[in-house]
């Protein structure tokens, strides 16, 4: 069968369907792309430019059947009917992210985790990129890695991987890859089983061999746990934050300590030199190092491009200072986790705005740190009973609101001098949002227009 002469259905048209799309067409395949719900204007006008047949609002059985591969956008879950009755089919079904690595040859760091990958990721690529060298980075992060693979050719691509993506992976084969972390996280698409929800991250190894390398949190008692089960031929290197690594990185006093058994390096880095607030991100910093020697990058480099790398949009992001009170968007935080590392970040008395479209939380893992660090709580969403419902007799007032404006202004009257606002939702943001980043953009939006008026205090 000739490229032209193979149907490739991609399903999804969302940024990495049309990348997808896109990818496919390029490469000579026969493409149609199927999407239940409305395209965005964006994409549909990228589809048309491209004269990419497409569909929305509905999934036509009959051409998806007929498809001898399918690409699943990683939003959709993969027991919908159709997917089951092409499975029935075996038909080949894979992510975007198996699909686009078949067309570079540029080595692979792949990252992944429940909480972190982001902030890795982009370190990653700051320092290696800083450091001289030709690095890429997509994924689960800006534009898709398919569209990406067309218009880049770097040596190193340096990608975020979901536990949605990798579902569909099955050749994918990173150079390195770092998993930093893996606590129970949209246990709605994992049946409410978490077991499910390590295996699919654990994907992210099973092509691993000698050569490669696998950087991985040995504090994560999830991923010790699977460690101890599986065989990964790959050379580990563990991170700790309690206690000393033979081969890795761990912390001792006011340093970050490097210990390379295979290369026979070991060198410090002060833990001043990292620009990243919170415990979890000398983690994320271990980890990036890690990573980027194994590539090549020499340690004074990283050191000093350490001290300018900015942070992630939406992840403790300092928005304000108003009358001494601190405004902190974290609306990347969508689990318990997230919001665990972002209270143990600050030592100030907070004011906690929270609340969205629940996962599967248990908020009780995180319940003795709130009540610990945590003055007033604010729930902002359309159905927050389980949040509220868990703090109400604990903390001294428990504010509901659908209404982000209003939670902002109520959390400001709560606050004091020396007080943080921490906007660390622990949920998804569908409710009342797009997504993360305009639920994040609305609470910055927030402060300064309530600033401009000068209806704060």
């Amino acid at each position: 069968m000739t490229k032209a002469e193979k149907k490739m259905l991609i399903l999804g048209g969302g940024e990495s369907g049309v990348g997808a799309a896109l990818l496919a067409k390029s490469e000579g395949f026969s493409v149609f792309l199927s999407d239940k719900n409305e395209i965005t204007e964006k994409y549909v006008n990228i589809l048309k430019a491209e004269e990419i047949e497409y569909e929305q609002n509905q999934h036509t059985e009959e051409k998806i059947l007929a498809a001898d591969e399918i690409i699943k956008s990683p939003g959709i879950p993969s027991n919908i009917p159709i997917l089951l009755k092409a499975k029935a089919n075996n038909t080949p079904i894979i992510s975007e992210i198996e699909f686009a690595a078949r067309y570079t040859s540029a080595k692979i760091i792949a990252i992944t985790g429940s909480n972190g990958k982001t902030t890795t990721t982009m370190l990653v690529y700051h320092l290696l990129k800083s450091c001289g060298f030709n690095v890429g980075m997509a994924g689960n992060i800006g534009q898709s890695f398919a569209q990406k693979v067309m218009s880049e050719k770097p040596d190193y691509w340096v990608l975020e991987i979901s536990s949605f993506q990798l579902e569909d992976c099955y050749q994918f084969n990173p150079e390195i890859v770092i998993l930093l972390n893996i606590t129970p996280d949209h246990l709605d698409r994992y049946e409410h089983n978490f077991q499910l929800y390590v295996d699919a991250k654990f994907r992210i190894t099973q092509n691993l061999d000698s050569k490669q390398h696998f950087i991985y949190l040995k504090d994560n008692a999830a991923i010790s746990r699977e460690i101890r089960k599986r065989k990964i031929p790959a050379t580990h290197y563990t991170i700790s934050l309690q206690e000393h690594q033979e081969n890795g990185a761990y912390i001792k006093e006011d340093k970050l300590v490097f210990n390379l058994k295979k290369t026979k390096q070991d060198f410090t880095i002060d833990i001043k030199e990292i620009p990243l607030k919170g415990k979890h991100n000398l983690s994320n910093a271990m980890a990036a190092v890690l990573a980027c020697v194994q590539v090549g990058a020499r340690l004074k480099e990283l050191t000093t491009y350490f001290k300018n790398f900015e942070g992630v949009p939406h992840r403790l992001e300092e928005v304000s200072v108003v009358k001494d009170v601190k405004f902190i968007n974290d609306s990347k935080a969508t689990n318990v986790d997230s919001v665990y590392f972002a209270l143990d970040s600050f030592d100030e008395p907070i004011i906690w705005i929270a609340g969205g479209v629940d996962k599967g939380n248990d908020y009780g893992k995180i319940k003795d740190l709130v009540l610990k660090k945590v003055k007033y709580l604010i729930c902002l969403g359309k159905d927050n009973r389980k949040l509220f419902d868990t703090f109400k007799n604990d903390l001294h007032i428990v504010y509901q609101t659908d209404n982000i404006r209003d939670a902002v202004e109520q959390a400001f009257s709560f606050a004091q001098p020396g007080y943080v606002i921490l906007f660390s939702p622990a949920c998804a943001s569908f409710d009342l949002f797009k997504n993360y980043e305009d639920r994040g953009n609305q609470f910055k939006d927030t402060i300064k227009k309530i600033e401009r008026v000068g209806k704060m205090r």
